[in-house]
């Protein structure tokens, strides 16, 4: 197995990893044109591609901006409002699985930054029977989040015509090198159904085997070829044009915006999907389970690539917190009516046996782990992530399903 030489990444990754004659991987190379291009010509380009979305009259919107109540939602509407002056629609889709601190810190952004917002609640039975399905055939509870978040966007702009949808990250881009920053890589179809989706459109769900039809999926849908075209709609992405690096990005917002932050269990990353309460818990050991890694991983590789831990000290950090466990579990298994053993089950029937070895039934352990116990005071006081709050923010844990407001 290959293994990139200055991060932790290795020739496994589900994005696909490319590896130059040194041993380093697509990923960082890609990174270090953060370090090469001149970032102030590149704003002077975006500046001049949306100038020509600007509506002529106050009364229409600029762009479509799709938001959450976590992620880099706060940095993308501070450049688009308050740097490039645009007037953006915002939308979210409800992903069910809400945290208290998601719902607070959605209401706060559509309060600090007055923009008007559209949620796309979807029928919660068509959800869950979605989830069943892509749980049993992809090893996923994750696919309507992000099928919702990514077509509800493209939706919006065809049906108001509004044909710029501004995005902030290509993942793509960010983790593997997919793409070069100067590419100027837009939204697709097809990145979204081979990546994002994992090769599975909402159409592709439909079995005659199992209790799911039209009316379930065809909010997921995504417009046709022709509606795209006949309003020209367009996604770009801010990575291209902005030194993209989350870490100072939140810290930023923090202070001018008073975003809340959490600590998990599974990442010494406090800014990241705070709004969820199973994608750094049963998310991302379901994540640990098909690819042999988990978030911390991604994590730790960012802040190697912005210089702010060595290879050593980000390996220290994943060996200490990739084992531990996830939390809010019972949360999931109520709301989708199973119990633990079913859950187990199916998510066994997904282990990578390149990873995983059992060696007392149902007992699985990392090929090759290393259990020493570790201590990170070091590494953590070195990259001092903020922790201001906590995603329950004193409530009992419940998923806050619907969310117009802080609760």
């Amino acid at each position: 197995m290959i293994n990139c030489k200055k991060c932790l990444y290795n020739e496994t990754h589900p994005l696909g990893l490319e590896f130059d004659d040194n041993g380093v991987c697509s990923g960082c190379i890609i990174h270090e044109e953060k370090n090469q291009i001149i970032w102030d010509e590149r704003m002077v380009e975006l500046q001049r591609l949306v100038n020509q979305y600007r509506s002529k009259r106050n009364l229409n919107y600029d762009c479509i901006v799709p938001v959450s109540g976590s992620g880099d939602s706060y940095f993308i509407l501070h450049m688009i409002k308050n740097i490039l002056k645009l007037r953006p629609l915002l939308v979210t889709y409800n992903k069910y699985f809400n945290t208290p601190l998601g719902i607070r810190n959605l209401s706060n952004l559509r309060t600090k930054f007055d923009c008007d917002i559209l949620i796309q609640n979807v029928n919660p039975d068509s959800v869950k029977k979605i989830t069943k399905i892509t749980l049993g055939r992809l090893g996923s509870i994750y696919w309507h989040c992000i099928a919702g978040s990514t077509v509800f966007p493209v939706q919006t702009a065809v049906r108001y015509k509004i044909p710029l949808i501004i995005w902030g990250a290509h993942q793509g881009i960010e983790q593997v090198g997919m793409f070069s920053h100067t590419d100027n890589v837009e939204m697709t179809r097809r990145y979204r159904k081979d990546h994002d989706l994992m090769g599975y459109e909402a159409d592709d769900l439909l079995s005659t085997f199992e209790s799911i039809s039209e009316e379930h999926i065809w909010q997921y849908r995504y417009p046709s070829d022709t509606e795209i075209q006949d309003i020209g709609v367009r996604g770009i992405y801010l990575n291209n044009y902005i030194r993209w690096d989350p870490k100072k990005q939140h810290e930023k917002m923090i202070e001018l915006y008073n975003y809340e932050t959490a600590k998990f269990s599974r990442s010494f990353e406090t800014y990241d999907h705070v709004d969820c309460y199973n994608y750094l818990n049963l998310h991302d050991y379901i994540k640990y389970i098909k690819h042999g890694y988990s978030k911390v991983t991604d994590h730790a590789n960012r802040e190697i690539r912005h210089g702010r831990i060595t290879r050593s000290e980000a390996s220290n950090l994943v060996r200490f917190y990739q084992n531990n466990e996830y939390g809010y579990n019972e949360l999931f298994l109520k709301w989708l009516g199973l119990n633990k053993d079913s859950l187990d089950f199916v998510i066994d029937q997904f282990r990578n046996k390149k990873f995983w070895l059992e060696y007392e039934p149902k007992k699985w352990k990392l090929i090759k782990q290393d259990n020493e116990t570790l201590s990170v005071k070091n590494e953590l006081k070195k990259l001092n992530f903020i922790t201001n709050s906590e995603i329950n923010r004193g409530k009992k844990s419940a998923y806050i399903t619907i969310g117009k407001g802080y609760p």
